[in-house]
């Protein structure tokens, strides 16, 4: 007999409600016990943000502007390949965390699920990984974003763009949850926009609706050609021009980290966090694989000016026309329209930065609640906000100060290669938590069919993914080898890389900790509370296109939507 089977069944699962109070299979929860949480986090984001939020964590500026490096060393064949081969492993890392997470929607996300399931020292490092990470991401935005700025004018006071782009990330993210999501879903949908307006215009150039009537299709695939080489002649030096678009896929595909993460601030998380895991695969194929065919479609892997860019030799307005896709305007002769899509991609980049401000606060927040940080980071307002957090995280933005004596191509290259080994480390994480999740549940016999969720093909994909991802983190800094050793560039590779061992065996050293057995695993945890909270609700959950007609003012409830019958928090 399973853990499952002692009154906590999702199949055998029984709610009444009655004069006010709740029960869950016979267990009395009476109105105003019934938290949302064990922490001070609130659940006050619905589904449509959630469901924009998962695609503002995925869409990023990569996606935009820095996908032309990984064009320039693999050519548009070798680019195509590296993203739906990475999109497709990183779909079954996805396939793992999704599962975990709509059972356990806890706030600190995959990080916490690592210490609980695997090793309190795997959560240790998890945590500050993921949190080094995110906070890296902050200044790789803000200084994106000046670069696009630049496209306008070469004199823009880049100090003042910095300064004000960081009050308005506090601004959005200090006062309340309920404001950050709404902030960010339109934001967001403005990525969306901007994503769907890049392949109209890329179908509608390549049949020739251009200026120079030229319906060059798929040209630049035959001329210089499908893949670039990279560093050696023939077969060679194409493998490694592939190698070199697959470190650019690992930069650039993300995703299911900011699901996890955000699911503890969810109104319903085992319905709308299980629904946005399930988009994640259609994002990937959308977004991520059609949008490595457009960069190749419009511009050749050669372009003059993308070259100028990542050697950062270019000037004036070509310099800061970073992305592809306005390099590609340009070379046309289309005018007025990259004044349009670099505008969109200010508010994509800005977007992007306010994401990560969020992830990073939540992933420091969920460290404290674990003791892996100090005490008073557990502190949050009364709109649960948790603001120490917040003050500390907002000293990485300061980063972004470094571009005004080095140059924005080079702060830029130097935030991508600290970033890529961390954000790989997180999906190594989460395939490990997986296996011992699996595990657990096959030494306690709890059929995984009664989950929320309940991924296909386990544990193979977690094993696939753990293997895959492990290799690229490995072997992704190469470039440092050849064509002589630098060793500046080999740490900028894998200084995440050293200090992840560094974290685990430290605090496992200090702690003495262990790693938690199979039949040992506790499987219940914080589902009593969350168990409870999903059986408040007295109406049912409504669809995201359904949530959107209401904005309009069509189908609004009365009282609003998600309505409780209980809460401390009412």
């Amino acid at each position: 007999m399973g853990v499952f089977d002692n009154g906590y069944s999702f199949g055998s699962e029984k709610k009444e409600v009655d004069e006010g109070h709740v029960v869950v299979d016979g267990i009395d929860f009476e109105e105003g016990f019934v938290s949302e949480n064990k922490d001070d986090l609130q659940r006050r984001l619905g589904n449509r943000q959630i469901q924009l939020l998962a695609i503002g964590g995925t869409i990023g500026t990569a996606l935009f502007v820095s996908i032309g490096g990984g064009l320039n060393k693999a050519g548009p064949g070798g680019l195509f390949l590296a993203y739906a081969l990475y999109s497709i492993v990183l779909g079954l890392v996805n396939n793992c965390i999704a599962e975990m997470t709509t059972l356990f929607p806890v706030s600190g996300g995959f990080i916490r699920l690592a210490g609980h399931f695997v090793d309190d020292a795997l959560g240790f490092m998890a945590g500050w990984n993921f949190y080094i990470y995110e906070a890296l991401l902050i200044p790789f935005e803000i200084t994106a974003l000046c670069t696009v700025l630049g496209f306008w004018r070469d004199d823009i006071p880049l100090a003042a763009v910095i300064a004000f782009a960081i009050v308005l990330y506090a601004i959005l993210n200090v006062l309340a949850v309920k404001l950050y999501g709404e902030a960010e879903f339109w934001l967001s949908g403005g990525k969306v926009i901007l994503i769907f307006l890049l392949f109209i215009f890329t179908f509608v150039v390549m049949v020739g609706g251009n200026p120079k009537g030229d319906a060059f299709g798929f040209r630049y695939w035959n001329n210089p050609g499908a893949f670039a080489q990279t560093m050696g002649p023939g077969m060679l030096g194409r493998f490694e021009g592939f190698l070199g678009g697959l470190w650019s896929a690992s930069f650039t595909v993300v995703g299911p980290e900011y699901i996890s993460m955000v699911a503890a601030e969810a109104k319903r998380p085992r319905i709308y966090i299980k629904n946005a895991f399930k988009t994640v695969y259609w994002r990937f194929g959308l977004f991520f694989i059609v949008g490595s065919i457009t960069v190749g479609v419009l511009i050749p892997y050669n372009d003059p000016k993308l070259e100028a860019i990542i050697a950062g030799t270019g000037s004036g307005g070509g310099t800061a026309a970073a992305s592809p896709y306005v390099i590609a305007m340009q070379n046309l002769g289309i005018s007025g329209l990259p004044h349009f899509v670099n505008a969109l991609l200010v508010t994509s980049i800005f977007s992007a930065g306010n994401t990560y401000t969020y992830c990073s606060t939540r992933g420091l927040y969920g460290l404290a609640l674990e003791g892996r940080a100090p005490k008073f980071l557990r502190y949050c307002t009364k709109g649960g906000v948790p603001v120490y957090c917040f003050m500390v995280t907002m000293i990485f933005p300061c980063l972004a100060f470094l571009q005004l004596g080095s140059g924005s191509a080079t702060v830029l290259g130097w935030l991508i290669a600290l970033i890529t080994a961390g954000g790989v480390i997180n999906y190594i994480v989460m395939c490990i938590t997986y296996i011992f999740f699996y595990r657990a549940c096959k030494a306690q016999g709890i059929d995984r069919a009664s989950f929320p969720y309940t991924g296909k093909f386990q544990p193979w994909c977690g094993w696939i993914g753990l293997v895959w991802m492990s290799l690229i983190v490995c072997c992704y800094g190469y470039g440092a080898y050849t064509p002589v050793f630098d060793v500046g560039t080999w740490f900028s590779y894998y200084t995440m890389l050293i200090l992840a061992p560094i974290l685990f065996l430290g605090w496992k050293l200090i702690k003495r900790t262990k790693l938690v057995g199979a039949r040992e695993a506790d499987m219940v945890w914080e589902r009593p509370t969350l168990d409870a909270y999903e059986a408040s609700f007295t109406d049912e959950p409504l669809g995201f296109w359904v949530e959107m007609l209401q904005l309009v003012g069509l189908g609004r409830r009365k009282g609003g939507n998600d309505q409780r019958v209980a809460s401390i928090s009412a």
